[in-house]
């Protein structure tokens, strides 16, 4: 029995003192450039209205065409330009605006370097750009450097250098720079985030977002093997924001809470190698992608978000979109649930509110209530023309029609330049991670100090006459 006891503190001893002297994990930090003289931030950035938005578009491929239809099919803009480097684009994308009712655009194509013309008007207000990754941050830089605002296709851009870039060209110029991240105005999370502003779920504590959607059908149709190339020549997770955006509004993101660190664990890179041997008929030892990467975070006020990247498994579409707060929860995938403690609701929510429990999610027919209930009003106003119109069930039309809508009436946008470098950063700050042994990773502030400023995401509306 003594020997038992003194085994037994001996190893206490040693657990105590082994952690006593562990060294803590050493955080690595990449450089956050300072801003130039004379330039400030441009948070709640306001521009002078326009009557009418003029836009141009680049890239007619896959994702441009929806937006020149959704946009014929908004009052108040006016296309102007259309842009792809095939001009057969250019043409379908006329004969869509004719078919449509609205007046042909003048055309650019034949070289990547087409777009600059149409930059260099003085009647375009704004450049929509939906190209492959690699260009978007040289055609928005260009953009806003000749007096246009821009809207840019996810994910904006690629590495730190980018993100730097496109905040200083943005502050510099006074011009928005927008992401076009269309899962925020999804009506289940824009529905969820409503809830969570009225402190249905108490103190919203962990969050959760993905994009698991296996591409095998679409590797194909991606221009020059444009999105493949990137898979094999870069780790991490290099396509974050439909699952960190709804988290990051739901959190208050550079509104009163900011993204500390991070830390990253990928699977090895089994399936991209097959899919380049499919698609190129050559072998690729060295693809880089996981198949799946995994990304822990802690914010400034000790909340945390896990977010996924995984297009090579097959596996069910999921944006994996939860929210865990203190009283409440909210799920999408695989199947809608919401859940409260029991007295969180009253009557006027649910007339079955004595039964609901904090085991068991509500039944689909309340929880469908419930979310139609907390659909902000202007999505109420918007949902059947969004559906109708359509753009991923409707979450595109009503992504454009907000941007416009600012644009119009001289209010900041839903969603600013800082938004966007804090959405992409997961691509070159998880690939650091993981090529340190998933060291933790610190999350620059890229606002530089105002990440506190403004308390709470909040949409603009311009005032009731």
């Amino acid at each position: 029995m003594i020997k038992k006891t003194l085994c037994i503190l001996t190893i206490l001893w040693l657990m105590v003192s082994l952690g006593a002297n562990a060294q803590p994990v050493k955080m690595i930090e990449t450089t956050v450039p300072e801003r130039p003289a004379g330039q400030k931030d441009v948070l709640q950035l306001t521009a002078p209205p326009l009557e009418t938005v003029r836009v141009g578009f680049i890239g007619l491929g896959m994702r441009g065409p929806g937006a020149v239809e959704r946009f014929a099919q908004i009052e108040g803009t006016d296309i102007k330009g259309l842009c792809d480097v095939e001009a057969d684009r250019v043409d379908s994308c006329q004969k869509l605006l004719e078919k449509l009712g609205r007046p042909q655009a003048t055309g650019y194509s034949g070289s990547t370097e087409a777009y600059k013309a149409m930059c260099d008007r003085d009647d375009i207000d704004l450049i929509y750009i939906a190209t492959d990754w690699v260009h978007h941050v040289p055609l928005a830089v260009y953009a806003m450097e000749h007096g246009k605002h821009v809207a840019i296709e996810v994910p904006a851009a690629m590495t730190l250098d980018e993100i730097w870039m496109l905040i200083n060209t943005s502050e510099r110029t006074r011009k928005h720079c927008m992401m076009l991240e269309n899962c925020v105005y999804d009506f289940f999370e824009i529905a969820v985030l409503n809830m969570a502003q009225q402190g249905l779920f108490g103190e919203v504590l962990h969050v959760e977002g993905s994009y698991l959607h296996n591409l095998d059908d679409f590797w194909p149709e991606y221009w020059n093997n444009w999105r493949l190339d990137y898979n094999m020549k870069h780790r991490g997770d290099i396509y974050p924001t439909h699952g960190i955006g709804p988290d990051c509004q739901v959190l208050n993101i550079h509104r009163g809470d900011r993204m500390e660190y991070l830390v990253a664990m990928d699977t090895k890179p089994y399936n991209g190698p097959r899919v380049v041997k499919k698609q190129m008929g050559v072998d690729c030892p060295d693809f880089q992608n996981g198949d799946q990467t995994s990304t822990l975070i802690r914010t400034v006020n000790g909340k945390t978000m896990l977010i996924q990247h995984d297009v090579l498994t097959p596996r069910p579409y999921s944006r994996m979109y939860q929210v865990v707060g203190s009283d409440g929860y909210a799920s999408k995938y695989p199947i809608r649930q919401l859940l409260f403690r029991s007295g969180q609701l009253d009557n006027t929510e649910s007339p079955d509110y004595q039964n609901l429990n904090a085991h068991s999610a509500m039944p689909d027919s309340l929880c469908q209530a419930m979310l139609q209930k907390y659909l902000p009003p202007f999505v109420q106003e918007l949902e059947e023309k969004a559906r109708r119109v359509g753009g991923h069930g409707g979450m595109d039309f009503i992504m454009d029609y907000r941007l416009v809508y600012c644009l119009r009436n001289g209010l900041p946008l839903d969603m600013d330049v800082y938004d966007m470098a804090e959405w992409c950063c997961l691509g070159p700050l998880t690939r650091i991670s993981l090529e340190n042994g998933s060291a933790p990773v610190a999350i620059p502030d890229f606002t530089r100090g105002a990440w506190n400023r403004i308390q709470g995401f909040r949409y603009a509306f311009k005032e009731k006459q």
